[in-house]
């Protein structure tokens, strides 16, 4: 069965939207009727605050007038006139009576040793005392100044009785002392000086005291100035402990009076003097001419040399007749050295320079110092693939070819005979002296054994060899040690079809082998094996002739 519907026993009851609309404007009308009676409210308050506060001023008006009129009428007192002192009479700790003339004398000689002086002034002081941490001055004063000693310069040489000029930063501490300032003073008695070399752009003597971080400090008449790293020299400075102690020329880039700051520059100074011989050298250089330098920079191809104000290059090429692996090998960071000027680009400002052209030519006649076949010494400079160069003096080289290193020995590498700095003997082949090149050999020491090798192995001879390599197309036989002959596979046999020689042999057997043909020319033996035995051919010719029947 269905359920029925529960209904709600109050139900709402409707509103139409004209009642709505004018139950909130009602609403809004009452909340600004209610607002507008708390401001009123509120501002009744003020009132009666303000009416309250009259009141109270108004009673102590009224206080006040009540009480002027009750010392109006009190009787007036006359004052209590107190009897003059004539005189004083003055007695020291020890009861000795003074006059009045002898005490005024003692006091004016007193005021007589005070000066007048003002914090902010430069005093002349005299030191009476020396301790670990302060130095104690006079100034004739009341009470004695201190003065750190940390403000006086390394090394400190302050003794008593000594005269000195001291700036008063306060009269009076919390312990009554002066309070005085050497560094201070330093600066105020030449502050006018040093204003005036910055302004004129002048420049000014000063000597390195000490090293700190990021540059130096320089003494400049006593005041102590910043020289940064960067301003010291035109180039990278490896080591400033080796300035300390230098006096040089500066110039003054920037000043603060108020924090007693100076900050000085000595490589404007040196870049000024630099153009100044760079106009100077660039009016007086020539091609040929011998200047002093001193070497600026290092690199793998060359060395650039400061000439007075502009740079030149060494190339490497330009710096010995002879191999050098590296410009280092001849010139050194800060060292002088003579050049010469080789060429010079006006354009660019660029300039050639050259070492090995201030020596003599070592190419001159050098037909005559090394005519062909002459055996000389030389040391191994350099092994490459093709063969070993030679030095035989400071810029002459010569070249053994690896073709020219032995008469019958097959050499793979050079390095398998000699090695570089070793001290050999050579034969001259060759002299090129438009090129600069000598051919040089060693075999040549040695007799050329293919000059008699006819006698030593004539045609048809029978000889014993040992089988050194197999080939495709051979056997190689070496003879004896660098002396190799060639069994053709053709020659290993009258009638058999050899495939390939190690049918008939192997590599290192022991064979017999006749000498059938040897090539001058070629340095080349051929050898034969089949040879050792009568040829069959014309026999079986004869049997087998044409025509002839064969069972």
């Amino acid at each position: 069965m269905a359920q029925a519907k529960q209904s709600n026993p109050n139900p709402a009851p409707k509103v139409s939207k004209r009642k709505a609309t004018s139950s909130r404007k009602t609403a809004k009308i009452k909340t600004k009727i209610t607002k507008s009676v708390v401001a009123s409210k509120e501002t009744e308050i003020k009132v009666q605050e303000q009416e309250k506060r009259e009141r109270v001023l108004t009673d102590r008006h009224q206080r006040m007038a009540e009480k002027a009129k009750i010392r109006a009428s009190m009787p007036k007192i006359a004052p209590v006139v107190e009897p003059e002192v004539e005189a004083v009479r003055i007695t020291d700790v020890a009861g000795v009576v003074y006059e009045a003339e002898d005490y005024q004398a003692m006091v004016d000689m007193y005021d007589a040793t005070i000066k007048d002086i003002k914090e902010g002034e430069v005093v002349q002081g005299s030191v009476i005392g020396v301790t670990r941490n302060d130095i104690i001055v006079d100034v004739g004063f009341k009470s004695e100044g201190i003065i750190p000693i940390g403000e006086f310069t390394q090394p400190i040489n302050i003794k008593v009785g000594d005269e000195l000029e001291v700036f008063l930063e306060q009269i009076e501490d919390s312990n009554g002392q002066l309070i005085l300032s050497k560094q201070k003073a330093d600066f105020m008695r030449v502050w006018e000086k040093i204003r005036e070399v910055h302004d004129g752009g002048n420049t000014i003597a000063g000597i390195v005291s000490r090293r700190i971080k990021g540059g130096l400090v320089v003494d400049i008449m006593g005041v102590d100035a910043f020289l940064p790293g960067s301003q010291v020299a035109l180039r990278q400075v490896p080591d400033f402990d080796a300035l300390i102690g230098e006096e040089m020329q500066v110039k003054i880039i920037k000043i603060n009076k108020s924090r007693r700051n100076i900050v000085i520059s000595r490589r404007v100074v040196l870049e000024d003097e630099r153009d100044k011989m760079r106009s100077s050298l660039l009016n007086e250089i020539g091609i040929g001419q011998i200047r002093q330098g001193i070497v600026k920079n290092i690199t793998d191809f060359g060395v650039f040399i400061d000439l007075g104000g502009v740079d030149g290059l060494l190339h490497i090429t330009d710096m010995s007749w002879g191999r050098i692996r590296h410009p280092s090998e001849m010139a050194t960071l800060g060292e002088k050295i003579d050049v010469k000027i080789l060429d010079f680009d006006e354009k660019t400002s660029r300039i050639s320079l050259g070492l090995k052209q201030m020596t003599p030519y070592p190419w001159e006649n050098i037909e005559q110092k090394f005519p062909l076949g002459k055996k000389v010494k030389g040391r191994v400079v350099s092994i490459t693939d093709y063969g070993a160069f030679v030095e035989l003096e400071k810029g002459i080289e010569g070249l053994i070819h690896i073709s020219e290193m032995s008469w019958t020995k097959h050499i793979k590498h050079p390095s398998k005979i000699m090695n570089v700095n070793d001290s050999i003997e050579v034969v001259v082949l060759s002299v090129d002296k438009e090129n600069e090149k000598i051919s040089l050999g060693i075999k040549q020491l040695e007799p050329d054994p293919w000059t008699t090798i006819d006698d030593k192995y004539p045609p048809d001879s029978v000889v014993t060899g040992r089988v050194r390599n197999l080939t495709a197309f051979g056997a190689f036989v070496e003879l004896e040690e660098g002396i190799d002959g060639l069994v053709h596979i053709s020659d290993m046999s009258w009638i058999k079809r050899i495939q390939h020689p190690s049918e008939v042999m192997k590599k290192g057997d022991k064979i017999e082998v006749k000498i059938v043909r040897i090539d001058h020319e070629n340095r080349r033996i051929s050898l034969g094996l089949k040879q050792l035995q009568d040829d069959p051919w014309p026999e079986i010719s004869r049997k087998y002739s044409v025509g002839s029947e064969c069972l």
